[in-house]
């Protein structure tokens, strides 16, 4: 009887203790990593020349370029998964803000860049005289949202949540 007291204490403690590993694993509770979003920004850093990632507020991050007068990439809310916006510096884009902004686009989505090009092209040429300077396409199962004024072009790429 006297064995019995002694060997229960050490075996219970283990027990609680593989109990409370095996909650936490379950639970869910794992070291801080950083946001889907962050990862996406880091990314787009890395891999395009001159692109600089800026401050995070609500949600979108600000992101610099010499090509572009504002850039962002908007996180995943209840209206999109992830939206990329790009201002060009004059009404009539370059061809290497429209490659910046596909080439961004592409690591976003996950679509080749040259299909991201057609896009991109198609929705800043449908600006014009015909159909108005605010144009929304869908390309690729993306929402591509192109806006003119006076002094700038821009272009807004997003897809909805439930795609």
């Amino acid at each position: 009887m006297t064995l019995i007291p002694e060997f229960r204490r050490p075996i219970t403690c283990v027990a609680l203790a593989l109990l409370a590993a095996i909650a936490l694993t379950v639970s869910g509770a794992s070291p801080a990593r950083a946001d889907r979003c962050d990862d996406l920004a880091a990314q787009l850093a890395s891999q395009i020349d001159g692109l600089k990632v800026g401050i995070t507020a609500a949600k979108v991050i600000y992101l610099s370029h010499p090509q572009t007068r504002e850039m962002s990439l908007g996180c995943t809310s209840r209206k999109f998964s992830n939206e990329l916006y790009a201002k060009s510096t004059s009404r009539k884009p370059k061809p290497e803000f429209i490659d910046l902004a596909a080439g961004a686009a592409a690591i976003i989505f996950t679509l080749p860049k040259d299909e991201m090009v057609k896009g991109v092209s198609r929705c800043l040429s449908r600006m014009g005289l015909f159909r108005g300077d605010d144009v929304s396409i869908r390309y690729r199962r993306l929402d591509m949202n192109c806006q003119r004024t006076k002094t700038d072009a821009s272009i807004a790429i997003s897809r909805s949540p439930d795609q």
